[in-house]
């Protein structure tokens, strides 16, 4: 049986390797990003160009976008020239970015309306997940068409795990970014007072990091942290970005999140210092700052104690 062909829309830190990963494993893929160098990578390795959006979307069995925010998903699906207007009946749209569960459901109700299936699939695990194949995958949408798209999305996912109907998926991830962004607050906020105290956060990480304290966030960040890496990954204001939708959504269906407030009111600080083009672990940069304090190694201390 011949695999599906597919339509890849949004080619960024996360879309490309996402896309790359389809095309190693066989699918055939048509490609489409506004910035037109970015695909030029995976033609090289085998994908079509698509001339626009509704070019893309009408060769393809599956549609799938990842893009970065509610407007954009907007745009692309249900835009004059948009993925609606030219998807094959009984064809199957997957939008992975992290956007509104709200604007999910309309745009399902949008492709409904033409007999095309919708699922929003967001992700967890950052480009290094986006490359390996990785991700944590949150679907949501009917069973019938996650089943469809199932061995697809494990192509992309070591997780992939359908939570409920359209819109479920993105209130996983909403609550997956609460998760991710304080911890790593905390983390900025453990590490400000350790270092402060004259202790290496080096030697802090090794001593709490099999304990309840650790966690995959603390794996991933705090040593680049130590190290002062903060090239995206997942930039700060993709995170807030995220937390917005989250104070947003939770309003709407009357959650009280004061600890997310708080972090997403840091967030909009780092961005107002500058600071929104960096990873997200550049979040323990606001402790950073209004401590006086710098993470970072003590040189010697590490080796003397270990």
């Amino acid at each position: 049986m011949s695999k599906p062909t597919i339509c890849f829309i949004g080619l960024g830190i996360m879309g490309k390797p996402m896309a790359a990963n389809l095309l190693k494993s066989g699918y055939p893929l048509i490609v489409f990003n506004r910035t037109r160098e970015k695909m030029a990578s995976l033609v090289a390795q085998g994908a079509r160009a698509a001339d626009s959006i509704a070019d893309c979307a009408g060769r393809a069995d599956v549609t799938m976008t990842m893009l970065p925010d509610s407007p954009d998903v907007q745009e692309v699906i249900a835009g004059s020239t948009g993925v609606a207007g030219a998807a094959k009946a009984h064809s199957i749209v997957v939008d992975m970015s992290s956007i509104s569960p709200l604007v999910s459901r309309k745009m399902a109700d949008t492709l409904n309306k033409k007999s095309i299936d919708f699922l929003d699939a967001p992700v967890s695990g950052g480009e290094p997940g986006a490359i390996a194949g990785t991700l944590a995958i949150m679907a949501g949408g009917g069973e019938a068409a996650f089943e469809r798209v199932k061995p697809i999305l494990q192509v992309m996912g070591k997780s992939v795990i359908r939570v409920g109907d359209v819109g479920a998926g993105n209130y996983a991830k909403l609550a997956n970014q609460i998760i991710v962004a304080l911890t790593i607050a905390a983390v900025g906020e453990a590490f400000v007072l350790a270092q402060k105290a004259g202790l290496d956060p080096d030697v802090l990480y090794r001593a709490i990091k099999d304990g309840l304290a650790g966690s995959r966030v603390l794996d991933a960040k705090a040593p680049r942290v130590m190290n002062r890496v903060f090239e995206p990954g997942f930039k700060i204001r993709l995170h807030q970005k995220d937390l917005k939708n989250v104070l947003e959504t939770a309003r709407e269906i009357g959650v009280p999140l004061p600890l997310t407030a708080g972090v997403q009111q840091m967030l909009t600080a780092l961005m107002a210092d500058g600071k929104g083009e960096l990873d997200h672990g550049a979040i323990v940069q606001f402790a950073e700052k209004i401590s006086g304090v710098k993470i970072q190694k003590i040189d010697g201390i590490s080796e003397k104690i270990s």
